[in-house]
């Protein structure tokens, strides 16, 4: 991209700032506005959704927000892929998978693709050192097969004043209602990057 497109795109940028910004006047909810969460609580009401879905798929949360000099990584787990498992020849004899987890907050119409495109190759080499520097601190866990996933969570202004998250069940495993917000999970990529 050079630098015309760069600037053309800030200059974009700002303006459906301006134009996104609510009256005053106006009491309604929105990801981005003055009374909300700032990015960082929404990025972490998606963190949350997506744990709790995957504990509820049978997959154990290691660690949350797990950092070091590299980077961050969102999730941690340590499970069984059961679509993986049907395929095996031998199943269940094999160690469980860890799953790097990236979890990408997206209002809808973002210009990121819902978070996909945030994951760029410099964010995927990011996310590699950091997982490698993890597996150094627990080599117990060096010898079980690892991957890298991205989960996709929508964040929408919510009708209801909800101040804690619903629990998820059956009925709701892929959204939760938190603070003034409904987070969806739209989608989540098994093994979406390799090195």
């Amino acid at each position: 991209m050079g630098s015309r497109d760069s600037s053309e795109l800030n200059s974009t940028r700002k303006r459906d700032r301006a134009i996104a910004q609510p009256s005053k006047t106006i009491a309604t909810a929105d990801c981005n506005s003055p009374q909300s969460p700032n990015s960082r609580d929404i990025g972490t009401l998606g963190e949350n959704l997506v744990a709790e879905w995957l504990q509820q798929q049978g997959w154990e949360i290691l660690h949350r927000q797990w950092h070091c000099r590299w980077g961050e990584i969102d999730i941690i787990a340590l499970g069984r892929d059961e679509e993986s498992e049907k395929n095996r020849v031998f199943p269940n004899h094999q160690s469980p998978t860890l799953a790097f987890v990236e979890v990408k907050t997206r209002r809808r119409g973002n210009w990121d693709a819902g978070g996909m495109l945030a994951v760029t190759t410099t964010k995927q080499a990011k996310l590699w050192q950091t997982a490698e520097i993890f597996l150094s601190t627990r080599p117990d866990l060096a010898h079980n097969s690892c991957r890298f996933d991205v989960a996709l969570v929508r964040c929408e202004p919510s009708r209801s004043n909800t101040k804690q998250i619903l629990p998820l069940t059956a009925a709701n495993s892929q959204f939760a209602l938190a603070e003034n917000y409904r987070l969806t999970l739209q989608e989540y990529i098994r093994a979406a990057f390799s090195n």
